[in-house]
C-alpha cells in the first residue's frame, strides 16, 4: 500500500520505548506512516495499539538479514522510506579500563554497527527515491567525553563521524543526514534495562567514575530535558527542507558543546607553535 497525500513514512528502530516510541506516537498522530522496529514488535503494539498506518517489525539492529527484511517489509507495505530513524542503542557505566572488551564490544554491536546494518539496508531505497533523510541519535557524551562515559561516549562519536561521512556522500543524492545530540532527558535511560553498569569496580576511580554512578543514580528520572517536546523536535527536523548536520538537544548539551569548543580554541592556540614545526620546510 502507497503512502498518500504528503504524509511521511518513517522507519523507527527502537521504537518500543523511550524516544523511539514517542517518536512513533506524534508521527502517526500527524497522518504519517510508521514502521516500528524492535526486537519483539508486540511491545511496540502493546505501547502504541494498533493503527491502521502502523507496521511493528520485528528487527534486532545487530541482525543484517533482520534489516533487510523489515525494510523489504516497510517499502512492500507503504512504498518508500522517507525518514530513518537509527535510535536503538543502550549505555554502559564505567571507566575504560573497567569495561571489558566483551562488554564493549556488546555495546559496538548495538550503537555502532547496528546503525552501520540499518543504514546499508534502507540506503539502497533512498537512492533509488533520490530523497530520504536519516537521523541518527547521539548523545552529548558523543561530542566531549566525559569520565565513566568513556567507552559508551566512543560509540556516539563513531556515529558522529559515520554521519558526517554520510552527510557528504548522500548529498548528490538528494538524500539528508542529521545526528541529533541529545543532553539527559527524563526517559528511561539511566534505569538498569537501558544503562549497564561494568561489572569491575576498581578502587582507584571511586572519586571520578564512582561518584558519576551516584550522580546518574541521583538524576534518574529528574533529568532537565522533557522527551515529548524532543520528540517534536524531531518531527520539525524531519520536516525541514535543509536539515542541519547536527542537532543538539537541551541545554546541558549546547552547554558541553560550547565548553569543548572553549577547550579546543585554548589548547590550539597554546600548543599552535609545536603543531605548526612538523610540515616539510618549503623549499
Amino acid at each position: 500500500m502507497a503512502q498518500s497525500n504528503n504524509a511521511k513514512v518513517w522507519f523507527v528502530t527502537g521504537a518500543s520505548r523511550g524516544f523511539g516510541a514517542l517518536i512513533v506516537r506524534d508521527a502517526l498522530a500527524r497522518g504519517d506512516n510508521v514502521v516500528a522496529t524492535a526486537r519483539n514488535p508486540q511491545q511496540v503494539t502493546d505501547v502504541l495499539g494498533e493503527h491502521p498506518n502502523l507496521l511493528a517489525v520485528k528487527l534486532d539492529v545487530t541482525n543484517e538479514v533482520e534489516a533487510a527484511a523489515a525494510v523489504e517489509a516497510a517499502v512492500a507495505r507503504f512504498g518508500r522510506i522517507d525518514v530513518l530513524v537509527n535510535n536503538a542503542g543502550f549505555g554502559v557505566l564505567g571507566a575504560v579500563e573497567e569495561t571489558s572488551l566483551a562488554e564493549a564490544r556488546r555495546l559496538f554491536e548495538t550503537n555502532v554497527f547496528g546503525v552501520l546494518a540499518v543504514s546499508r539496508a534502507v540506503l539502497p531505497q533512498m537512492r533509488r527515491q533520490r530523497s530520504g533523510h536519516v537521523i541518527n541519535i547521539s548523545s552529548l557524551g558523543g561530542y566531549g567525553a566525559y569520565f565513566g562515559w568513556g567507552v559508551y561516549g566512543s560509540t556516539k562519536f563513531a556515529v558522529e563521524g559515520i554521519t558526517e561521512a554520510m552527510s557528504q556522500e548522500l548529498a548528490p543524492l538528494g538524500i539528508h543526514v542529521t545526528v541529533v545530540e541529545p543532553g539527559f532527558f527524563r526517559t528511561d535511560f539511566l534505569n538498569d534495562n537501558s544503562l549497564v553498569s561494568t561489572v569491575a569496580r576498581i578502587d582507584d576511580y571511586a572519586d571520578t567514575v564512582g561518584k558519576m554512578r551516584d550522580v546518574a543514580a541521583d538524576l534518574n528520572h529528574k533529568q532537565p530535558g522533557d522527551p515529548q517536546k524532543f520528540s517534536k523536535a524531531i518531527l520539525q527536523l524531519a520536516d525541514t527542507e535543509t536539515p542541519p548536520l547536527r542537532l543538539p538537544l537541551g541545554t546541558d548539551a549546547i552547554a558541553r558543546i560550547e565548553q569543548k569548543h572553549s577547550f579546543v580554541e585554548r589548547e590550539l592556540a597554546q600548543w599552535r607553535e609545536l603543531s605548526m614545526s612538523t610540515d616539510h620546510a618549503a623549499a
